[in-house]
């Protein structure tokens, strides 16, 4: 007699075949490219999203995405469908270009100076987005989770001419399997050598009570520890602040990415975005994005 799981995967993956390519068509474009920053003859870009009824006037919460890419390349286009869904439901969105070792030969505090340049700008320019400049996140995956973090959390490597009291610093965290420990048995070390202290979020944690965060990993990352996750979640609730950790049986890195996994935990991850984003009043009723039929698995357990 045939196994019965057998069967159960071989029609998920028919099912997988013709739905898949449907629900991961990349169609979603920002409805502006602008520069935030000139440096070293770069222009460097934010992609923008704006709700369908955007006006100037508007006082909307937003979002700033980091993408990943280990600091040495990458596209903001990671975030496009989640910029997408966030502004259906009535938030702005950005996606920020940042110079990487393969794009300008630049390290990795050149990413942090880029990262703390953006937010600088997006908070700045909130009245020309409609944006509330008292409910603005940062989001990233990866390497672009560390960039998110660093703005809220490394007091240095800010951009040269910064205006301090312009400040970078979130009003909340969105974190898919971030880099957080960038110490001597963390990631980057051998990149980052003993400059570490200055540029590893989990070693500037405090003394401010940090953002509400919300972090996603997965059991099976061989990049993040999930002893690195819960470390970094402890020691924010430590110092008085809220953090959210999403951990999720056998996925690994990157399973947040809408266009790279068959089990569709992707409308899981937004879906528990948008129930974060809600519980701090930045949005209202239930996640609009509907989990597939073929995704509608356990739940996944919440530490």
């Amino acid at each position: 007699m045939r196994d019965p799981s057998i069967l159960k995967n071989i029609t998920l993956g028919l099912i997988l075949t013709f739905v898949a390519p449907a629900l991961f068509a990349q169609s979603d474009q920002p409805d502006e490219i602008v520069t935030y920053r000139e440096v070293d003859d770069t222009e460097l870009k934010m992609h923008v999203f704006l709700p369908a009824d955007f006006k100037a006037s508007d006082r909307r919460p937003a979002v700033v995405f980091f993408f990943g890419g280990g600091w040495n390349g990458g596209s903001p286009g990671q975030f496009y469908p989640f910029s997408e869904y966030l502004t259906s439901r009535g938030m702005v969105a950005m996606a920020a270009e940042y110079r990487t070792k393969k794009s300008h030969g630049t390290d990795p505090f050149a990413c942090v100076e880029d990262a703390k340049a953006a937010m600088r700008w997006a908070r700045k320019n909130a009245a020309k987005w409609g944006i509330d400049p008292q409910r603005l996140a940062a989001g990233g995956g990866s390497a672009g989770g560390h960039l998110a973090a660093a703005t809220a959390f490394l007091p240095g490597l800010n951009e040269a001419g910064a205006k301090l009291d312009d400040s970078c610093v979130p009003d909340a965290l969105i974190l898919y399997n971030p880099v957080m420990d960038n110490g001597p048995t963390g990631y980057g070390y051998e990149r980052i050598g003993e400059r570490f202290r200055e540029f590893s979020p989990l070693h500037n944690i405090g003394p401010q009570i940090p953002p509400p965060t919300i972090t996603f990993l997965g059991t099976h990352d061989d990049l993040i520890p999930v002893e690195s996750m819960r470390t970094f979640a402890n020691a924010i609730r430590r110092e008085g602040g809220r953090c959210d950790f999403h951990l999720y049986e056998n996925a690994p890195h990157g399973f947040f990415n809408k266009r790279d996994w068959g089990n569709l935990r992707y409308y899981e991850v937004v879906r528990a975005t948008d129930r974060f984003l809600g519980s701090l009043g930045w949005l209202e009723g239930e996640p609009t994005l509907a989990l597939p039929e073929v995704a509608r698995t356990v739940a996944p357990p919440k530490e």
